[in-house]
């Protein structure tokens, strides 16, 4: 046993149960994705369109993804404030920055440490230096050394 807690005094976690600890960071990742999935459908649909009836859009968004319908009667949007907090068809953008931050964390940190001086002045250098008078995207293209893509987010997720 490595001894995940030896480091700090304390006495080793036994390696199964620090087997079970890491294949649990798994658990409910399906449901969670897809239910974010609904809610940047159902925000795009909103706001593309002239009116809605919100109970509908989000219980047909619901229905495409979940494969079930909202529960009957309610109407999620009421209470889903980043509807109406300036979102304006842009939560979609919660997805993206996990894809974003994974792609990142797999290609330049993961490799070296978290705590690689390397790994960090490249961050500063690609992505905190320039701020915002490079497009983000492209700073994103400078830090990774090529377009980023969507393998590692969806190995994280546990679907690749």
């Amino acid at each position: 046993s490595s001894g995940i807690n030896a480091e700090y005094g304390g006495s080793a976690i036994p390696d199964d149960l620090l087997e079970k600890l890491v294949s649990s960071k798994l658990a409910n990742v399906a449901t969670t994705t897809c239910r974010q999935l609904v809610f940047g459908m159902f925000d795009q649909d909103i706001h593309t369109r002239d009116s809605a009836d919100t109970a509908q859009c989000f219980s047909n968004a619901h229905k495409l993804v979940m494969g079930n319908p909202a529960p009957e009667g309610t109407n999620f949007a009421a209470q889903f404030g980043h509807m109406a907090g300036g979102y304006d068809a842009q939560y979609y953008g919660y997805m993206w920055s996990e894809v974003y931050s994974e792609d990142m964390f797999q290609t330049v940190f993961k490799g070296t440490g978290v705590l690689s001086p390397e790994a960090g002045l490249k961050y500063r250098t690609c992505i905190l230096q320039p701020g915002g008078s490079v497009d983000a995207f492209d700073m994103l293209k400078n830090m990774l050394g090529r377009e980023p893509n969507s393998d590692a987010f969806f190995k994280a997720k546990g679907f690749a």
